[in-house]
Order: C-alpha cells, then sequence, then structure tokens
C-alpha cells in the first residue's frame, strides 16, 4: 500500500491527474486504516475496534470532500492532464493485488472476529474499484486525448468513497 501510494501521487502530480490523486490518497487512507489494525495487536496497545472504524470512515468522508473539490477544479480549470503510464501501472497492479488482499482481511476478520479488520478489508475492495475507475480515465485520456475524462474518473471515485466510508464506519464487512 506503501508502494501503490507513493507511486500514485507521484504519477498525479507529474501527469495533473486528479483521479490519479483521488487514487494515491486513498491508498494513503487505506494504509493508516491498516496501521491501526496492526497497532491493535501490539501488546500494550489499547485501541477499541468502534474508533478504528470511525477514524478509518472519517478521513474517508473527509477525502470523499477533497478528491470532489479536486475534481470540480480541475473540470472547471480545464485541466488537461498528461498520458501516465506508470499510473496505469500502478492501477493494474491494484486491480490484481486487492481484490486477493480484502479476501484474506475478510476471512481473517471472520476467524478472530475482529470488526476493525474487515473494515479495512472493505477499504481494500474499495480500492480496486477506485484503481478500475481510475484506469478507465487513464486510458480514455490516453487513447483519445479527452482530457475530462480525467476529472470525471475522479468524481466518480466519491460515491465509492462515501459508501467505504459508511461502511468504514459501521465496521462492517459485507461490501
Amino acid at each position: 500500500m506503501l508502494v501503490e501510494c507513493g507511486v500514485s501521487i507521484y504519477a498525479a502530480k507529474a501527469a495533473h491527474s486528479a483521479a490519479l490523486l483521488a487514487f494515491g490518497s486513498d491508498s494513503f487512507v487505506e494504509l493508516l486504516s491498516a496501521s491501526l489494525v496492526l497497532a491493535q495487536c501490539i501488546p500494550g496497545v489499547s485501541i477499541d475496534e468502534r474508533r478504528v472504524n470511525r477514524v478509518a470512515g472519517g478521513l474517508l468522508f473527509l477525502l470523499a470532500v477533497m478528491v470532489a473539490a479536486t475534481a470540480i477544479a480541475a473540470l472547471v480549470l480545464r485541466v488537461r492532464p498528461e498520458t501516465s503510464g506508470i499510473g496505469m501501472a500502478i492501477t493494474v497492479a491494484a486491480l490484481v493485488a486487492m481484490p486477493v488482499l480484502a479476501w484474506l482481511k475478510r476471512r481473517e476478520a471472520r476467524r478472530t472476529g475482529n470488526t476493525a479488520l474487515a473494515a479495512d478489508a472493505v477499504q481494500s475492495a474499495a480500492c480496486a474499484y477506485l484503481a478500475l475507475v481510475t484506469l478507465v480515465g487513464l486510458a480514455a485520456n490516453a487513447i483519445f486525448h479527452i482530457a475530462w475524462m480525467d476529472g470525471l474518473a475522479a468524481l466518480a471515485a466519491v460515491p465509492i468513497l462515501i459508501k467505504e466510508g459508511r461502511s468504514a464506519w459501521r465496521g462492517c464487512a459485507c461490501c
């Protein structure tokens, strides 16, 4: 997730891509959430699962607002993102890895009854959806030179982030 986050945000900056920024920012939030879940496993560290869920959900809601603002600004200002091969590569990698990671997290959450891990699994699954949306925007821009598809892809990520935030807030692993 750290590599995914770093590469995505670097690629977003280099290509001026709102969609890649949304994807990379989601990776950062997912990394924070996974860190909180991992911290629960450290002896002597007591973090309430409900608090972990609420922090993860709140970060995702904040991220949804930031992504919406960035996407709208990119569309209004008619930002023309450049083609990003590295951005497409990292989203393809996420499309392969994240569903597997989400499945493994869900399985472990069911085995241990850990709702914070279940909420984290939801974030991993949503990351795959965001990767797909981002890849579509990047590919449309690269192939057809439709610059506004990048901003539209970022806007399409907002409902996913809100749904992901609600699920994390409730500690739900059903999504």
